[in-house]
């Protein structure tokens, strides 16, 4: 084999360590971007929050305000950034948690003993608690309890509790008459086998003399399934009684609750942190960054000065972590910028939504946003994941504005969201005892300019959670 030379020319595309680290500030969100600067602050010594305000930071000034009103094309958003030298992306340090002793002398934090959400179950056994029982009785009543689901529904047979408890003498008569005394908790409703059941124990539960309460008992037990669909005529005449009788019992059922359980059952409060506020003065709208997502950080100068003037090894540890700081506070400028931009051209398109909701929304993709900014689409997509803005109409995140296109009659687009909320209203202001089917859903729309397939219609309202028109169906 022969050795030779060669030279040849080529490109390669390198994540410097600072540009990854401004990708993966950039992708985080706000809880998340709080967790990376806090342990970023463990970490580095030399990185420090702004206390006082005597020593310079470095940072970013996130009081800038870009306005739409009669924006154009060559006023694209988060163009005139205005950067200072000072950080002011504030979140206040919260207080001190207050503490006191506890039994064996230690404090006892109470802003860490945060109150549990009550469940079902717990709710159970705390009536459990105040019922009197026999050990046997109560056993069972556990079993019962712990085979009960977030609905308030048993999971499991009163026989295959019995079988699966294996008591010595254990009559399955006792099983069921515990049961029938847990059937009398709160919330009415609870530890039936399906949806007759539960219906049956609430009105059973319910007065003698309330009106319709036999009719409606009888209809549960016999017929059920024709609740929803049937004509109170025709249930009349089945049930030898007459329509005023059934529109009562009908209007008793529909006031009870199939799901008694999820009254009780509760989760812990997720709360949202809105990254971008908007908000209209004077007639325009104005995007801002929170200022309260983040600590101020700047540079710890005197214990820089304090290693420098030691070893050579000390110098390098402070020249190391001042230049990790500095990148660090850059990071978070950049991260705040690209947001701005990002949220900013989001508004200039979506400002028909901010005036008229739902139905006035624009068709919205990624590459649209990016060409407006001079960004890749990967970039707007990190931009937009778990960022939220904050409206007057509510918080949205924001990849709820974007959305697919279809074409409508005047040769113009919709966007989906656009449909969906057209199709609500529709639907909402139908005729209950003549809902409207898919094909009559889009021959509307046809006529508002919106030109849909039938199953277009049909794939929109089941993503509402909206029932075929058989189901939407009321005689009363």
């Amino acid at each position: 084999m022969k050795q030779a030379l060669q030279l040849k020319l080529g490109q390669q595309l390198t994540l410097t360590p600072q540009l990854q680290q401004a990708i993966k500030l950039l992708q985080l969100s706000t809880l998340d971007l709080q967790q990376a600067i806090t342990e970023t602050l463990e970490s580095n010594p030399l990185l420090a929050e702004e206390e006082t305000g005597n020593e310079a930071s470095l940072g970013t000034d996130i009081k800038e305000q870009v306005d739409f009103s009669e924006t154009t094309s060559e006023d694209l958003p988060g163009t005139e950034l205005q950067v200072d030298a000072a950080w002011e992306d504030v979140m206040p340090s919260s207080a001190p948690a207050a503490t006191t002793p506890g039994a064996g002398g230690e404090e006892i934090n109470f802003a860490d003993r945060d109150s549990l959400p009550e469940t079902l179950q717990s709710h159970l056994l705390w009536q459990l608690n105040l019922t009197r029982f026999s050990e046997t009785d109560r056993t069972i009543a556990l079993a019962f309890i712990d085979s009960v689901d977030e609905d308030g529904r048993l999971t499991q047979t009163a026989e295959q509790i019995f079988e699966g408890l294996r008591i010595d003498d254990l009559e399955f008569e006792e099983v069921m008459a515990v049961l029938h005394r847990l059937q009398h908790f709160e919330p009415t409703g609870v530890f039936a086998t399906d949806l007759q059941e539960c219906l049956l124990i609430q009105l059973r539960q319910m007065s003698e003399d309330t009106p319709h309460r036999d009719t409606a008992g009888m209809m549960v037990r016999r017929h059920i399934e024709q609740i929803p669909v049937a004509e109170p005529k025709n249930l009349a005449r089945r049930m030898r009684t007459t329509p005023e009788d059934i529109v009562g019992a009908l209007n008793l059922i529909r006031s009870l609750n199939p799901t008694p359980g999820a009254s009780v059952e509760t989760s812990a409060t997720e709360y949202i942190v809105p990254d971008v506020f908007v908000k209209r003065v004077e007639g325009k709208w104005r995007v801002e960054l929170n200022p309260d997502i983040a600590p101020k950080l700047r540079i710890n100068h005197h214990y820089a000065d304090l290693l420098n003037a030691g070893t050579s090894s000390d110098r390098d540890y402070a020249r190391n972590n001042v230049q990790e700081a500095k990148w660090f506070i850059k990071s978070l400028l950049s991260r705040n910028e690209t947001l701005l931009k990002v949220a900013s051209s989001i508004v200039h398109h979506q400002r028909a939504f901010l005036d008229h909701g739902d139905e006035a929304m624009r068709p919205l993709i990624l590459a649209d946003i990016a060409g407006e900014v001079d960004l890749h689409e990967s970039t707007v997509s990190r931009a937009t994941t778990k960022k939220y803005m904050h409206t007057p109409r509510g918080i949205y995140e924001l990849k709820y504005f974007f959305s697919s296109h279809v074409a409508t009659t005047e040769g113009g687009e919709c966007s989906s969201t656009a449909i969906k909320a057209l199709i609500k209203r529709i639907i909402g202001g139908e005729n209950p005892q003549k809902p409207l089917s898919d094909a009559k859903l889009c021959t509307l729309l046809a006529d508002e300019g919106v030109v849909v397939a039938r199953r277009t219609v049909a794939k929109y309202r089941e993503q509402m959670n909206i029932g075929p028109s058989n189901e939407r169906k009321r005689y009363i």
